[in-house]
């Protein structure tokens, strides 16, 4: 048995019935999940490391057998595989998003096998395009070197960098000669560029692209070549720029890397949209524990499943005991959000300051009254028993966009009702059904007790119902 299977053992031991929100269950998981970030990996079989990366990626190009034989491979050699990852530094901070492909890289560095972690100090001039509606405006060498001051610091909880190679590109790219770029060019058809939609969709709307962003995924792939990648990994938006890295290392005569892409994690706000600094929608590395552990608390209940699966060592095994417990409501998901943002204030400032984190955010929230809050909107019973939900939320309190967007909510368990009574505090979800009815009808199904106040919580805004 490996030793990842006998950590899973454990885990699936105390998930076994336990109180999910008691302190000393969410301390026996935390301190067994966080032990393995650090956990040696290499007792693993190619086949079992190939399935591992799988299991946490959207694309794995050409395929996982193709990984397993690399590995196989490597290992008759004596030699680990080069895994590559990069990030242009076009922003000081680094974010849970940019995480996800940095912890697969962890699991390649825990298998024994090398990472190069590149950061675009020349790339990061043109801009990545991917995705973008407009040119990103450009930036000066001093905008580069602000960027980069933090980047190894804020990504060391997860890369062992004792082990590990941070390379800049400028020390190649600086020295590709004229000739030697037009030589790749020459060998690249226009069609692997033409095929973006980002690019398509900004010509077709008349806003510029430069010859320079339409080379950038040419440039980059000279990353690959200049450490002969095995492997490269990359958000999902990343697929066309790797594929491109895959065509060049041809050209340049050099077996291609295996790509391995991960999802884009969704925003903490829970709206779809990607997590992302100009949105707010994120969870910086750099923030405080209590900082992380309070935004991620602050999560719509339907996340924690992705953010268990991406941003914690987490099995897909326990993951699904979990989630069955939360179906069958012997577990709340409060309880599972605790454990989550414990895990990643573990992963990213220690066991003490998640058990902190916690303990803060009890003392701040665990007693916190609705009653307390001020200016909550107010809907007078009286005035809208007859209005439907639907319409009382994406109308009268513009809540909701739509009548479709509070059905999704409805859909995610995000639409209740909250009866609160002398500090303590009842949840009753509504069904997507409800979504049609009047407001006094679904009032009147769960009841008023005498002297309790009534809330509708939408995701995460709040009104009072004035009965």
């Amino acid at each position: 048995m490996s030793r990842l299977s006998e950590s899973v053992t454990r885990v699936m031991h105390i998930l076994d019935g336990a109180d999910l929100g008691a302190d000393y269950t969410v301390a026996q998981l935390l301190d067994e999940t966080t032990a393995r970030r650090s956990l040696d990996l290499s007792d693993l079989s190619p086949q079992e490391q190939a399935a591992l990366v799988e299991g946490r990626a959207n694309h794995l190009i050409p395929s996982a057998t193709v990984l397993a034989e690399k590995i196989e491979a490597a290992q008759a050699a004596g030699r680990p595989l080069v895994v590559k990852y990069g990030i242009d530094p076009t922003s000081p901070d680094v974010h849970l998003g940019h995480a996800v492909p940095i912890i697969i890289a962890s699991r390649f560095q825990r298998m024994g096998h090398h990472v190069v972690f590149i950061i675009g100090d020349v790339t990061a001039k043109i801009g990545d395009p991917s995705g973008r509606s407009s040119e990103r405006p450009p930036l000066t060498d001093e905008d580069i070197a602000r960027n980069l001051s933090g980047y190894q610091q804020q990504v060391t909880p997860f890369i062992d960098f004792e082990r590990a190679d941070l390379r800049f590109n400028g020390e190649w790219l600086n020295k590709v000669t004229l000739p030697e770029l037009v030589g790749v060019l020459a060998r690249v058809p226009v069609s692997m560029s033409l095929q973006r939609e980002d690019f398509r969709t900004r010509l077709a709307e008349g806003h510029g692209l430069s010859v320079a962003e339409f080379v950038y995924s040419v440039v980059m792939a000279w990353d690959s070549v200049a450490i002969d990648a095995d492997v490269e990994l990359g958000g999902v938006d990343q697929l066309l720029n790797l594929q491109m890295c895959r065509k060049v290392m041809e050209i340049s005569d050099q077996t291609p890397e295996v790509v391995i892409t991960t999802p884009l994690i969704e925003g903490t706000d829970g709206t779809g949209t990607k997590m992302s600094k100009s949105k707010g929608n994120y969870v910086g590395l750099t923030a405080s524990p209590d900082d992380v552990y309070g935004r991620l608390m602050s999560i719509p209940d339907h996340l924690t499943e992705q953010y268990l699966q991406l941003l914690t060592e987490w099995t897909d095994d326990e993951i699904r005991v979990v989630t069955k417990r939360l179906k069958e409501g012997s577990a709340h998901p409060m309880a599972v959000k605790r454990i989550l943002a414990g895990e990643v204030v573990a992963a990213l400032h220690g066991l003490d300051a998640a058990a902190a984190a916690r303990a803060e955010f009890t003392a701040r929230f665990s007693k916190r009254s609705f009653g307390d809050t001020q200016n909550l909107p107010v809907v007078s019973l009286k005035d809208h028993a007859e209005e439907t939900l639907g319409a009382l939320v994406s109308r009268t309190l513009d809540f909701a966009p739509s009548i479709s967007a509070v059905r999704r909510v409805a859909q995610q368990k995000g639409l209740r009702l909250i009866r609160e009574s002398d500090g303590e505090q009842q949840a009753m979800p509504l069904s997507e059904a409800a979504v049609q009815q009047k407001l006094g009808e679904v009032v009147s199904e769960v009841g008023a007790l005498e002297g309790a106040e009534l809330y509708l919580k939408v995701g995460r805004k709040v009104a009072r119902i004035d009965l």
